[in-house]
């Protein structure tokens, strides 16, 4: 099967946008059409991430139809070896950046979706529409019971949280990323990769779908909570100062009251940000399959984009370690410029263009592809 060229450019622009986050500036010191750039990626870009990841899943245990049988048991065990090395990898990472790196929930996420690779794409849609009813506020009341003693008596007993800043707690529940209210963007995901994207029927839906859960989750939040409702946690300039990123999902929520629930902020982690920011990931998805089948012209010129999407791993990795290389400042309250910015988005399409042309994948792809051969193994 050809690669999914409109998946590649989705994301690239997934990567673009984190790049945004990490290395722009504040949205506090932009203006115009700036604001609405540096807003619309500050979440959203790390929620099409997250989206994306559910869909190569899907890539690896059977797009269309499930695999069974011993081709079944050597995806699961690929998925799980691609779970430990990414949360490994993520682990490495944190211990520098922090945990703004998404990597080691990347692993977490591989390894509670694998009871799910089976599944149709509507009982997929159906799990990932229950998690983002209930989780948000499951997660609200078990953030709400656990108390500052309670969080260091677990991370006392934790060897992750040795080793980083990230530990199991951080997985599950109150890190930036946390798996129990982000599993819904991993499924809705896992149900796309389900659909046949290049069907023009299927890509109406989906649009429909997207355009339908925006209006539904941002109006009613608005109707609920008012004009801040959709307000980002970055306006309050309390931005990450590795990273230009929110303030932890669970870590927010016991300092805030039941009403907090109502809001769509980007990363405020509710029910209403979660379906909202799906139905952007869905309209992105579906828009960059579109037009890169429709638009040949387009498809040509945005062939070193498309590059970077078929290496996110490395480009993501990439601009970190670009970032300590170059002493380059992260998206703090003193950084006014977007050169930073655009200059690493030119660097990495550059990079991936040249090295896509000798190359089938990425560097850190190519590790990750060997690190899974011993999946073969399997019988």
């Amino acid at each position: 099967m050809g690669r999914l060229v409109g998946v590649d450019l989705a994301r690239a622009l997934a990567v673009f946008g984190m790049y945004i986050v990490h290395i722009g500036p504040p949205l506090s010191a932009t203006t115009g059409v700036a604001s609405w750039i540096r807003y619309v990626a500050d979440g959203h870009s790390s929620v099409l991430f997250a989206t994306l990841a559910g869909f190569s899943l899907m890539l690896i245990a059977g797009r269309r139809e499930p695999k069974t049988g011993l081709a079944g048991r050597q995806a699961k065990a690929r998925i799980a070896i691609r779970a430990v090395v990414l949360l490994v990898l993520g682990t490495v990472l944190a211990r520098e950046y922090g945990g703004v790196i998404i990597l080691g929930f990347y692993g977490v996420y591989f390894l509670l979706a694998l009871p799910l690779v089976r599944l149709r794409a509507r009982t997929l849609a159906i799990i990932a529409a229950a998690f983002a009813l209930v989780t948000p506020q499951l997660a609200f009341v078990l953030t709400s019971l656990l108390t500052s003693p309670v969080q260091e008596s677990i991370n006392a007993y934790d060897p992750l949280r040795r080793l980083s800043e990230v530990g199991v707690l951080d997985l599950l529940l109150t890190g930036f990323y946390p798996a129990l209210t982000w599993m819904s963007f991993v499924i809705a995901g896992m149900a796309l990769g389900r659909l046949d994207l290049s069907c023009g029927t299927v890509q109406k839906r989906l649009a429909a779908l997207g355009a339908c859960l925006i209006a539904a989750a941002y109006g009613m939040s608005l109707l609920l909570a008012g004009s801040g409702a959709l307000r980002s946690m970055a306006e309050d300039g309390s931005s990450s100062g590795s990273s230009g990123s929110m303030p932890p999902d669970g870590g927010s929520f016991p300092e805030l009251s039941a009403s907090f629930l109502l809001k769509a902020g980007p990363h405020s982690g509710t029910t209403f940000d979660i379906i909202g920011s799906v139905g952007v990931a869905i309209l992105v998805i579906v828009g960059a399959t579109v037009a890169m089948d429709r638009l040949p012209r387009l498809r040509r010129l945005a062939k070193p984009v498309i590059a970077v999407g078929t290496m996110s791993l490395t480009a993501y990795v990439g601009h970190f370690l670009a970032q300590s290389a170059l002493s380059v400042p992260a998206g703090t309250g003193t950084q006014q410029s977007w050169v930073p910015l655009i200059m690493f988005v030119l660097g990495a399409t550059v990079f991936a263009a040249i090295w896509s042309r000798f190359f089938r994948r990425g560097p850190l792809e190519h590790l990750l592809d060997a690190a899974t051969k011993s999946a073969k193994n399997i019988r």
